[in-house]
């Protein structure tokens, strides 16, 4: 017996995974599923996972990503978030908060974002597998960026603004514009980033900017530029998906032994978007 596995916490996710499913997921079955769930072809679609939730996958992560990829066509778009939030203002960090003797040494050492070597951070390792997916192209924001591989991946991830980066002038707004979807693929909606777009448009007592900060690179130089962001909330999120559910505009069903929920940008963000502004109180 190796006693070492025992040990792996992954090894001990894995055997609880295997021990709960009938059967292994595959590219062919997840795909099955999600065509089940109403992913079509040709759809632009933001998609947020949590691997763990899929129960165990033969090939794992990559074969989350080809059924992905699969269930969108050659004429669909795949989106998911790229995000390297260590990239940011060391000052504002509470998970964990870091001595402020700390904070010149990583403004002026962090090495600037990289769209093609800042790996993802807490994003999940079907997004960061994604990351480096051939042919997906990557937003230059350095804190929030997206990746996206498909017809529309240059339109998703073009012109995203330094300044108010999860706004209009993100991918998020892009999705918006192209009347696209998302997936929520074994998480909930505390992640659905769609719904900070909706921050962005809502009309609520003490919203709040805030000044951010990153690396990057300006002309071949390493610079720390700063830009204004909303200060976000997601205490309600899983609030308004439960409302947003509730009024029959989001489809669910399994995939895999977890469960999608698929749902269009548009109507969530106008319906997030307009549940702030009635329900949001002064703090």
């Amino acid at each position: 017996m190796d006693e070492s596995a025992q040990l792996d916490p992954a090894a001990a996710g894995e055997t609880d995974a295997v021990h709960a499913a009938d059967r292994p997921a595959t590219p062919r079955t997840l795909t099955q599923d999600l065509r089940s769930l109403g992913v079509a072809d040709g759809m632009t679609l933001l998609v947020h996972t949590s691997m763990s939730a899929l129960g165990w996958v033969a090939g794992g992560s990559q074969a989350v990503i080809e059924a992905l990829i699969a269930a969108v066509g050659d004429d669909g778009t795949l989106v998911m978030p790229a995000h390297s939030t260590g990239l940011s203002e060391p000052s504002q960090w509470r998970n964990p908060p870091v001595p402020e003797s700390w904070w010149p040494i990583i403004r002026d050492e962090t090495p600037a974002f990289d769209a093609d070597l800042t790996p993802t951070r807490m994003m999940g390792v079907i997004a960061e597998g994604f990351r480096t997916y051939p042919e997906v192209r990557r937003s230059s924001h350095p804190q929030v960026s997206f990746a996206a591989r498909g017809p529309n991946a240059g339109i998703v991830v073009a012109d995203h603004s330094f300044d108010r980066p999860l706004g209009d002038r993100s991918p998020l707004g892009r999705l918006y514009d192209l009347d696209g979807y998302i997936l929520l693929l074994g998480v909930g909606h505390v992640n659905n980033t769609a719904l900070h777009l909706a921050e962005y448009r809502a009309d609520y007592p003490g919203k709040e900017w805030v000044t951010q900060g990153a690396p990057v690179k300006i002309d071949g130089e390493r610079r720390w530029v700063t830009f204004e962001d909303l200060e976000g909330d997601s205490d309600d999120f899983e609030a308004i998906g439960g409302a947003f559910g509730a009024a029959g505009f989001e489809r669910r069903g399994q995939v895999g032994s977890g469960e999608g929920r698929l749902m269009n940008v548009r109507k969530l963000v106008d319906f997030a978007a307009d549940w702030m502004t009635s329900h949001r109180k002064s703090k």
